[in-house]
């Protein structure tokens, strides 16, 4: 479909010059694609515009002024409804063109379908709408990619320091460590196997007091009773040693005699 632009490229009248210039400007800021048809120089065209403008249209005298617009003969309006049409964000609609996807215009044209037929659950309601919420959804999609990245990487971490708390735990606590995880497993509280672990403590340190204490007096009983015997022996083995000296002695010449 092609936008056809009747123009007076010669014309004396400077309005008529500004709104040819507004009209042909703003198709082109919105890259629509348009024909210029001028109506000074060429009688066709003149001719063509004056036949196909619709008679409600045209101003008292019979002749449409320019500029005009047409979709390939169907006929669009002048620039007072252009004017209009861009003021309501319709331009698209007043040209007969589907507004491109994630336009304002595409938007509100959408809005505009489901306030009068309701919302579509399993349909489309054009090709441009559809094609704007899947530009919507992939963003939100590539959103939600982004925070599932960065939960993970978070619970990652979470169990990085969750590792560095338990194994120095584990490490300088030992066999109370242990204890106490049994005793959680077993159903019961860290305070209960704290109190259990200190009871078994008082309990060891009493035993081996008493065993202390029973190792004392037997060793108080063994020292009573060695010094008479260790006393005895002694006098023996002096006794032993003054014999064997007498006997040891030289027999003198007296003795002999």
């Amino acid at each position: 479909m092609v936008i056809k632009v009747f123009l007076a490229s010669s014309s004396g009248s400077t309005a008529i010059k500004k709104k040819q210039q507004d009209v042909l400007g703003f198709l082109e800021a919105l890259k629509v694609d348009y024909a210029p048809l001028d109506i000074a120089c060429n009688e066709d065209n003149r001719m063509w515009m004056r036949e196909n403008v619709p008679v409600e249209k045209k101003p008292t005298n019979g002749i449409p002024l320019p500029p005009q617009i047409f979709n390939e003969e169907s006929y669009c309006g002048d620039y007072e409804t252009f004017f209009d049409a861009k003021e309501d964000n319709a331009v698209f609609a007043f040209l007969g063109l589907p507004p491109p996807p994630g336009s304002k215009e595409a938007k509100e044209a959408e809005k505009a379908f489901i306030l009068e037929n309701g919302p579509v659950e399993n349909g489309t309601v054009e090709i441009e709408t559809v094609e704007s919420e899947t530009v919507e959804s992939g963003t939100d999609d590539a959103e939600d990619e982004e925070n599932l990245e960065a939960e993970e990487v978070e619970e990652e971490n979470l169990d990085d320091d969750s590792l560095k708390r338990v194994v120095p735990m584990e490490e300088f606590n030992g066999d109370e460590h242990t204890e106490e995880v049994e005793a959680e497993v077993g159903g019961e509280t860290g305070e209960e196997a704290a109190e259990e672990a200190t009871a078994e403590d008082a309990a060891a340190e009493e035993k081996v007091a008493k065993e202390e204490e029973e190792a004392v007096e037997d060793t108080e009983e063994a020292t009573e009773d060695t010094p008479p015997v260790k006393q005895e022996e002694a006098q023996e083995e002096v006794e032993d040693e003054e014999a064997k000296g007498e006997d040891d002695q030289p027999v003198s010449e007296v003795d002999l005699l």
